[in-house]
């Protein structure tokens, strides 16, 4: 699987939720069904305005031509060691330049940002959820905790499957005492969506998926699950600085 159809798979579900990106999830679900993609599924993917800047920056960054490289589009959604190459002040220019970031917050949440840039937060997709898609005012209830916690990219271990459906193992997302914090593991129930011949659809129990907006997205291994553990807990720790 390529990085195109793998950053497909993690784009698809906001992007059927108009949450991001142009109006294709149609054509984004045939590409990730059929198992394929070429210069038109690149091409939607490109027109996501938030998504496509983070992807760019990673990847020139670390002097990578193709934004959508797989290990770009890993370090974005899951995270890898692409992200501590990025230097501090290229990532402010990102988020001024690329993310339009001052038209969107005041200038006491813009220099909430930057001091968390400055303190160690990188281009990770849990920095634009927990930091700059939501902030203080968001985190007064229950609905809306449910929309971040559906948004960041989580993982669940599998312990059952029942034909479409997936039970996993996950931490979910808590606002206590004024603070995010990862709970302890609860079982969720969730669809499985793309029928591909992809290993989406070869699940076995105790597999790690991750998941985007209640949708697997992908199997991944122990390390990278780690991974995204590491940073999601980097930037819960520094949303809670704003709190």
């Amino acid at each position: 699987m390529d990085g195109i159809l793998r950053c497909a798979r993690y784009a698809f579900s906001p992007n059927k939720l108009h949450l991001c990106g142009p109006d294709a999830n149609r054509e984004v679900f045939s590409y990730i069904r059929e198992g394929v993609s070429d210069p038109g599924l690149e091409k939607i993917l490109s027109a996501f305005h938030t998504m496509y800047p983070y992807l760019r920056h990673i990847a020139e960054a670390n002097k990578i031509r193709d934004p959508f490289d797989d290990q770009v589009v890993e370090a974005y959604w899951i995270g890898n060691n692409l992200l501590e190459t990025v230097d501090k002040k290229v990532f402010y220019r990102h988020i001024i330049d690329g993310q339009k970031i001052k038209k969107r917050v005041n200038s006491v949440e813009f220099n909430q940002i930057t001091d968390k840039i400055r303190s160690g937060a990188v281009p990770h997709h849990s920095f634009h959820v927990f930091t700059i898609w939501k902030t203080k005012k968001d985190y007064d209830s229950e609905h809306r905790i449910e929309d971040i916690d559906n948004c960041r990219i989580s993982w669940g271990i599998i312990e059952k499957i029942d034909g479409p459906f997936i039970f996993v193992k996950t931490k979910p997302l808590l606002y206590i005492k004024d603070k995010l914090i990862l709970g302890l593991p609860i079982v969720k129930k969730i669809n499985r969506v793309f029928t591909t011949d992809y290993d989406i659809e070869r699940l076995q129990i105790n597999d790690i998926i991750s998941i985007h907006w209640g949708m697997p997205c992908e199997t991944i291994t122990p390390t990278q699950m780690a991974m995204l553990e590491k940073y999601t807990l980097r930037h819960i720790q520094f949303a809670n600085l704003g709190l």
